[in-house]
């Protein structure tokens, strides 16, 4: 009785799970840069190896305290406050790509003759591929919301399932067709600030979705397993989040470089 929990937060116990993210991260850092001085790009699998093998060790560990009944309602509240706060990080590292279009984009500078887009560069028609893959993005948003609706509202597995099915394959969709839209580009990343600002944007939304599609994924393998339930579906509640915030940012790219940039 003297050890019985008697509150509602959960008191984690000692994990090397941070540490050893943290020095992943360092190492993928330190191959990332001797990669671009042609060491090869060894060091840098090696950290992403332990990045994404910290992720999934430690993800499991959290799916394994709700699973034992340790995410109280308060609990869950941290939870939810965290994963905001994750999102805002990202709104501000797409701030950065943003500030650095408009930038060039209101004020050109001498070296590209002071014009927008520069000389020689042969933009994208927005209203081809870039409109098609922006419904593709949206629909797969209404198919996450579907999922989500499903499980929280009327308990409804079987929509649960096919509504993430759906916004997972219509990821893949829009991944493909991205691949085969810089394939056609008439640009390139180098020797240019209008391709470096567009496939640093565009490049990194991309990465974005295909973390995405992954983090949806997981969420249906756990719903086929019978995970989630109207009261605790905080994982799978993340992801529709993340993927509702890979929908806004799209939104802005499509309008802001694809239209107004172009």
């Amino acid at each position: 009785m003297a050890h019985e929990k008697n509150h509602d937060y959960h008191i984690l116990a000692p994990s090397i799970w941070p540490m050893l993210g943290g020095v992943g991260a360092f190492v993928m850092l330190l191959g990332a840069v001797l990669l671009f001085h042609g060491y090869g790009p060894w060091v840098a699998l090696i950290g992403l190896a332990l990045v994404l093998y910290t992720m999934y060790a430690w993800w499991a560990e959290v799916i394994a305290e709700s699973r034992a009944g340790d995410h109280t309602p308060v609990v869950q509240i941290g939870l939810r406050m965290g994963v905001i706060m994750f999102i805002i990080s990202e709104v501000m590292f797409f701030s950065a790509w943003f500030w650095s279009f408009f930038k060039h984009a209101l004020y050109p500078m001498d070296a590209i003759d002071n014009t927008w887009p520069p000389p020689g560069i042969e933009t994208f028609d927005p209203w081809h591929l870039p409109l098609i893959n922006t419904l593709i993005l949206l629909c797969s948003g209404c198919a996450a919301t579907w999922a989500h609706h499903s499980i929280a509202h009327d308990n409804d597995r079987k929509g649960l399932v096919w509504g993430l099915a759906l916004a997972i394959a219509l990821g893949v969709i829009f991944t493909v067709f991205q691949a085969f839209e810089y394939s056609e580009a008439a640009f390139g990343f180098a020797g240019n600030i209008y391709g470096a600002n567009f496939f640093m944007a565009t490049g990194f939304h991309g990465v974005h979705v295909i973390i995405g599609t992954i983090f949806l994924g997981v969420c249906l393998l756990r719903a086929l397993r019978g995970h989630f339930t109207p009261e605790k579906h905080i994982g799978f509640e993340a992801a529709v989040w993340y993927w509702h915030f890979v929908d806004v940012v799209w939104l802005f790219l499509f309008f802001a470089v694809y239209i107004w940039g172009g």
